[in-house]
């Protein structure tokens, strides 16, 4: 072994040993315990980044500002332009919090292409942030609890069945090795939803019959790079990742998941046992604005009614239309009332009327102070599998709308199809190509097969 390996296999036994010994002290969430455990030697955790855009930028920043040692020592991406990009930016982040030593990543540590993320992980890291496109988040959690990483993961955690099964069963390896995993559901951290959904799970509206949800809002960044400023057709779906489903999942996937996951936490669904979730959806959509063929496949809306098992309602919509009223909110209607999520209102009204009127934390860094203090502490910490449940809700809505069916829970979570290429490479095909005038085959509610 090198001196440079002794020395990273002694830091990685500390830290393993350190755990146990303040999970053992029962010391749920203790941080001054652990940190006082770690001060006769190098607690250091060490982050590799595996996805270098927009959401990998910001949720390393936020990894990297929380409490105790820590560094960015390895970033990997498809496009190096990209991962050049990302690593300037959080390296700017730094140096306004006055922490630059936080990032230091060797040049040999930086890795482009489709397996860079295994070069991430083969390196000396102790968690990895995975935030690529969402339909290589499945490949890339199960390769890293295979390599015995902790994981924060960006939603969605999957953009097809098959995926989903993965991220299901790689969560429970996970919880066998006792590796941390949050997921960026950052809703569950933000004190005004913990606050009022803790109140109606306690009865403040009574039984809840029916829910709204939705994401309207006027869309994302158009696509980046023309066919011909790209390689190929690999490297122009990847470029405009968004726009294509094996890729991103479509947006009620990629972005209205946060208010189908609020909805089933709302219905009190256990991701622990996979019970409570909605049991059918059926609904429509298609692409009436966003029509240009750079645009891809995917549709600009979508309505969708999911059915629970007692026959609770939830009726969900997502829009992208430039010049539309915005709408991200959810709103649950009871015996006893109502209460209102999202936007600038956080209420109760009915018999039990209520206002939040708390302070905000950011939760995109309180979900992270959260993760890393169960990481220092050796607490039990998962919520892979409130991700992959919630990534199938907004995928059965998806296949609902895309076929125009109603497609059933199980139905959905069976289903062998995956919308994933065959190869992975830049010379490669990938699952959905052109015509000859560079047009892609739109979903056809009634005639698309979807499971």
């Amino acid at each position: 072994m090198s001196e440079k390996s002794n020395e990273s296999s002694t830091r990685r036994d500390f830290l393993k040993a350190s755990s146990v010994v303040a999970a053992g002290a029962g010391v749920l969430g203790n941080l001054s315990f652990a940190s006082q455990a770690f001060a006769a030697g190098d607690d250091t955790i060490r982050v590799g980044l595996i996805g270098a855009g927009g959401r990998g930028r910001g949720a390393a920043s936020q990894a990297l500002s929380t409490e105790g040692n820590i560094k960015l020592v390895a970033i990997a991406d498809a496009f190096s332009d990209r991962l050049e990009d990302g690593l300037t930016h959080i390296n700017g982040q730094m140096q306004k919090n006055k922490t630059p030593e936080r990032v230091d990543i060797a040049e040999e540590n930086k890795f482009v292409g489709f397996d860079a993320y295994q070069k991430v992980l083969d390196s000396d890291v102790d968690v990895v942030i995975l935030a690529t496109p969402p339909g290589f988040r499945p490949i890339h959690f199960e390769a890293a609890v295979n390599a015995d990483k902790h994981v924060f993961m960006e939603k969605p955690v999957a953009t097809d069945a098959p995926g989903v099964r993965k991220v299901l069963a790689a969560a429970q390896a996970a919880k066998q090795k006792n590796l941390a995993v949050g997921v960026g559901l950052q809703r569950h951290h933000q004190k005004p939803y913990l606050e009022l959904v803790d109140r109606v799970h306690n009865g403040a509206i009574g039984d809840i019959v029916a829910m709204r949800v939705y994401w309207n809002g006027g869309g994302v960044w158009d696509p980046r790079r023309t066919r011909e400023e790209c390689s190929g057709e690999m490297e122009y779906q990847m470029r405009n990742w968004y726009y294509y489903t094996w890729l991103c999942g479509d947006h009620i996937v990629e972005q209205h998941i946060h208010n189908l996951d609020v909805g089933n936490w709302l219905m009190k669904a256990n991701p622990a046992t996979g019970e409570g979730y909605p049991v059918s959806a059926s609904g429509m959509g298609g692409r009436q604005v966003r029509t240009d063929k750079k645009y891809g496949e995917i549709f600009d809306h979508h309505a969708v009614e999911y059915v629970y098992d007692n026959g609770t309602r939830m009726y969900s919509q997502c829009r992208h239309m430039p010049g539309c009223p915005g709408n991200v909110t959810e709103h649950a209607h009871g015996t006893k009332g109502v209460v209102h999520l999202g936007g600038r209102d956080y209420s109760i009204e009915g018999e039990n009327n209520t206002k939040f009127k708390g302070k905000y934390r950011d939760p995109y860094q309180v979900e992270h102070d959260q993760l890393f203090a169960a990481i220092r502490s050796g607490t039990p910490y998962s919520e892979a599998e409130r991700g992959a449940y919630s990534t199938l809700t907004a995928i059965i809505g998806r296949l609902a709308t895309y076929s125009g069916k109603e497609i059933k829970w199980n139905q959905a979570l069976n289903s062998e199809i995956s919308l994933m290429p065959e190869t992975y490479a830049w010379d490669a095909a990938p699952p959905t190509l052109p015509n000859e005038h560079g047009e892609y085959q739109i979903a056809h509610p009634g005639l698309t097969k979807v499971v």
